[in-house]
């Protein structure tokens, strides 16, 4: 049972975004054991401002994000919000990255359990050439199981140029973080083609792991290993600008979940080598963690997310949907950032991002079908709540009682529910629009 993908969308069409789930909205709204708590974080490469926080590199971000780890909350995510691919010039706020924490929701038989915060750590990998291609991609996930073997975890990347300015990719990751970053251990055998002199300097990867002090690791996050998955899209371009994409998330992605596997981290081939005709698809590859236990199969929600930036702040994104589902049991473990750049009415920049979700199956409940891919509309128009600290704040002031923690809400209750600003019917199918063609 798949889904086929719908007409590619006007590339000038304008509605707010798309959801797209294993599940009907009942199930996806049904409670579980485990509630999330979301803090997102905006870091810039290039000064700060009131709502931003600058770091030098992102090499610094364990130490930014270390009074967050002290209260258990974990990196989940990272990612550039404004993609500048395809474009003559670096467009402004391309300096600028999110950080997405998440934790479960402390509870009496939480704090009963041994605890253990892992220590994030920073690598810096030299990458050949000036762009991703799928050899360099499948070299790279053989050394991320190379180092995963030393008992550390993948979180996520973040392509860069050296200069510092964002030419690609970013991602994503599923727990904590601390410590300083660290030089890359040695090169394993058969890795060593990524450390050749060969290699252009212009182009680094930087890897994010967790690690954990000797016997403290969770038995779930020993001997992880890490595989590739097909991703591709077909996209619509204004000369070698991408300005659509379209892509069969759920169909991408079915198989892997029902293994139990996490997705990761994804990476995309945005550029055209010079001199090549344009295409009119996009290849890339997804990253799933597979666990040394045998964890259930996962449902999954998929959200096409356009994000707003009024002046130098983020005004509306998917923050709000974030922490109405995170009631719910939802854990986000990859954001997708495009290089799809449009202004608002307001003359506001947007840009569109893809955000997975997943959760454990639950029983099926009777009489209620699953495996339907089924896509909506939301309502984004809800300002995000996100912000991010200007500067580290002590722990000791980080108490999740006071309703924030550094200027950011702690979400969970008293907000209105995200989902209820999508269309009449939930996760219904529109009557006589085959946005999705289930088969």
């Amino acid at each position: 049972m798949g889904c086929g993908l719908r007409k590619l969308e006007d590339p000038e069409d304008s509605s707010p975004g798309k959801i797209y789930s294993t599940l009907k909205r009942p199930q996806v709204e049904s409670k579980t054991d485990t509630v999330y708590e979301y803090v997102l974080l905006d870091f810039s490469l290039e000064g700060s401002r009131p709502t931003v926080q600058y770091v030098a590199s992102l090499s610094e971000l364990p130490q930014a994000l270390q009074p967050y780890y002290t209260q258990g909350y974990i990196l989940t995510a990272l990612h550039p919000i404004i993609l500048s691919v395809g474009r003559t010039r670096s467009l402004p706020f391309s300096l600028l990255y999110r950080a997405i924490l998440a934790r479960p929701r402390p509870s009496k038989q939480m704090a009963s359990m041994c605890h253990s915060v892992p220590m994030l750590k920073v690598e810096e990998w030299p990458l050949p050439g000036e762009s991703l291609t799928g050899d360099t991609v499948r070299a790279l996930i053989d050394r991320v199981n190379s180092s995963a073997r030393g008992g550390v975890r993948f979180i996520g990347s973040v392509l860069q140029q050296v200069s510092g300015i964002t030419n690609g990719r970013v991602h994503s990751p599923k727990r904590g973080c601390r410590s300083p970053p660290c030089t890359p251990p040695g090169t394993p055998p058969g890795d060593r083609e990524l450390e050749e002199n060969t290699y252009s300097p212009d182009l680094r990867l930087l890897v994010f792991f967790h690690s954990w002090a000797p016997g403290c690791a969770p038995l779930d996050s020993l001997a992880c290993q890490y595989h590739q998955g097909a991703l591709s899209m077909r996209v619509s371009r204004k000369g070698q600008v991408v300005s659509a994409l379209e892509a069969d998330w759920l169909e991408l992605t079915a198989a892997y979940y029902r293994k139990g596997w996490s997705l990761v981290d994804s990476f995309v081939y945005w550029d055209t080598p010079k001199g090549e005709p344009v295409p009119r698809s996009l290849e890339g590859l997804f990253v799933y963690e597979e666990r040394s236990t045998s964890p259930p199969a996962n449902d999954t929600i998929v959200v096409e997310q356009w994000t707003v930036i009024e002046g130098s702040n983020v005004k509306t994104d998917y923050g709000p949907l974030l922490h109405t589902l995170a009631e719910f049991g939802w854990l986000l473990t990859c954001v997708l950032p495009t290089p799809i750049i449009r202004h608002d009415s307001e003359g506001n920049l947007a840009t569109k991002q893809v955000v997975f979700l997943q959760r454990p199956v639950r029983s099926q409940a009777a009489g209620q079908p699953r495996n339907q891919a089924l896509s909506v509309h939301s309502d984004v128009s809800s300002r995000s709540v996100s912000r991010a600290v200007s500067s580290p704040v002590p722990p000791e002031e980080l108490s999740p009682t006071t309703g924030g923690i550094g200027g950011f809400p702690v979400f969970g209750g008293g907000y209105p529910s995200a989902l209820s600003h999508l269309e009449e019917g939930g996760f219904e199918q529109e009557e006589g629009k085959a946005e999705v063609t289930c088969m």
